[in-house]
Order: C-alpha cells, then sequence, then structure tokens
C-alpha cells in the first residue's frame, strides 16, 4: 500500500492494470527547462498537473500555454491542470527552470474533449476546525463543474491548514458499488509536507472492529488504496498535503462509506458535508 518515494525516471508509479488499484494511473514527470515529455494512456483519461514550475502542453493539436505558476513547492502558488483524453497523445515541454508535474489517470474507455484548468477555476473547499483537529482546504482541479465533461476522473489537492491534525476523518472507505450508500473509487496519494522532514500517518482497517495497519509517510510517499478506511494524521510542527486521484468503477461522483463507530462525527465537523457533496 506504501510506495516509498523513489526515482522512477518519468516511468509510471501506478501503472495501468495495477493489481493493487486498477482503475488508477499516476506518473510523476521532473524536466529541465525545454526539456520534453510525451505519452499517451490507453483506457485511461488523465490530467497533466504540475507540482511545481510551468509547462506547455499540447493535447492532439490542442496547445495550453504556460500551466502551472508555483515555484519551489505546492504552497507556492495554486494549481492548475489540462484534461487529456483517454488514449490522446499529450506532449508537454518545461518552460521554467525545472518542473515537476503530476500525470493523474483514471480507467475510462470513451474519447472526450481535451481543455484546461486555470487557476481561477477551481472549485476550493474549506472544512473542519482547529478545536476538532480537522482543518483543511480542499483545491479540486477536476471537481464539480466539470462534471459533465470528464468520465470517471477526480483529482484535488488536499491541504492541512495549520500544523497537525486529521485529514479523511471520520474514517471512510469507497471499495464496493453499493448505491446510494457507497461507491468503487480506487484512490491514490502522493504526499508533501512543509518543512519537508515532516511527517505523518496513513491508516488502514480493511475491516470493522479489526485493527489496521499504518504507514509512516514522507515527503514524496505515495498511498495505493483498494478498500478499507483510511485516515492520515500529520505530525504536531508540520503542515501536509496530497495530490489526490480518484477512478470510479460505474460513475465518476464518489459516495463515501463512514465507519459506523465514527460517523456521529460528520454532525460535529464545520463544513464536512459541504466537503462530502462536491466529490462530484
Amino acid at each position: 500500500m506504501h510506495i516509498p518515494p523513489f526515482e522512477n525516471e518519468n516511468k509510471a508509479i501506478v501503472d495501468v492494470d495495477d493489481a493493487r488499484v486498477p482503475l488508477n494511473y499516476f506518473n510523476i514527470v521532473k524536466l529541465k527547462q525545454d526539456q520534453a515529455f510525451e505519452y499517451s494512456v490507453p483506457g485511461y483519461e488523465t490530467c497533466i498537473v504540475p507540482a511545481t514550475g510551468t509547462v506547455d502542453v499540447t493535447v492532439e493539436g490542442e496547445a495550453y500555454a504556460s500551466i502551472g505558476n508555483r515555484g519551489s513547492d505546492v504552497w507556492d502558488g495554486e494549481p492548475e491542470g489540462v484534461y487529456v483524453p483517454s488514449g490522446a497523445k499529450a506532449t508537454m515541454v518545461a518552460t521554467s527552470g525545472t518542473a515537476e508535474v503530476f500525470i493523474a489517470g483514471a480507467r475510462y474507455d470513451k474519447t472526450l474533449e481535451p481543455f484546461a484548468v486555470r487557476q481561477d477555476e477551481i472549485d476550493l473547499v474549506q472544512y473542519g476546525s482547529d478545536d476538532t483537529k480537522t482543518h483543511r482546504k480542499i483545491k479540486h482541479i477536476l471537481g464539480t463543474k466539470y462534471h459533465d465533461r470528464v468520465g470517471r476522473l477526480l483529482v484535488s489537492e488536499l491541504f492541512t491548514v495549520g500544523q497537525g491534525g486529521w485529514s479523511g476523518f471520520p474514517p471512510h472507505k469507497h471499495d464496493t458499488d453499493r448505491l446510494p450508500n457507497e461507491t468503487r473509487h480506487d484512490e491514490t496519494y502522493n504526499f508533501r509536507f512543509r518543512p519537508g522532514h515532516g511527517f505523518g500517518i496513513q491508516l488502514l482497517q480493511r475491516e470493522d472492529g479489526k485493527i489496521g495497519d499504518a504507514y509512516h509517510i514522507v515527503d514524496g510517499s505515495t498511498i495505493v488504496l483498494d478498500k478499507g478506511y483510511h485516515p492520515c494524521v500529520v505530525a504536531p510542527g508540520y503542515e501536509m498535503y496530497y495530490f489526490t486521484i480518484l477512478g470510479g468503477l460505474s460513475q465518476r461522483s464518489l459516495v463515501q462509506y463512514f465507519q459506523p463507530d465514527h460517523a456521529w462525527q460528520i454532525e460535529t465537523i464545520p463544513g464536512i458535508k459541504d466537503m462530502i457533496a462536491k466529490f462530484k
């Protein structure tokens, strides 16, 4: 479930048909100025999101200039992205000194139209509180406003607000299609911390009433979530970010099932119902 940071040499970290999360695709591409990277992922729609730096993107002849405006880390500015239809050929060229680019993907066979998401088009949700230790900010890159233009892919950035605190709480899961209570969505995270030597814990409890697993996450950790309840927490004194990829089996809208023992806290955490409604 935990993939420690490593130099992936621009090769997929979560490739197509991954046995753990077959509905997801994830790559990190690192470029120097004027360096290009080209890719195509048949059967998966994708989204190009610079973590840092700026790139020019071309998708099957459609050009999108100056995507990304962040400097040295993910806290330095707002995200931008480009939606790439399933199987389409995309090329990115770094126009800044360096660029680190996330490529998020979800399995989807139909071919839609590409488009860019600029920083003023991001869906922003802030919820929780310092008192409940759940204060966080979510920046939906492929969020509700693009529901009719995307197949099964949801892409967001999640930030803890302040230093220390819980995320993905109350514990929830989305591993079974059983509407109206839950949908099957595979999920992949990539974590960053400020300062960079910070850390957190990713919990995974596969069954109610049984002890789960805990993973020590650091800057650059990737977590793949196939099933189970999965809250995470950042250590005091540090801020945590995670890039989030959700791919649905039968629909794009996410329906989370909250662990019954802890679901009562939905009523105590400010703004959480608005947050739940935005994953569409």
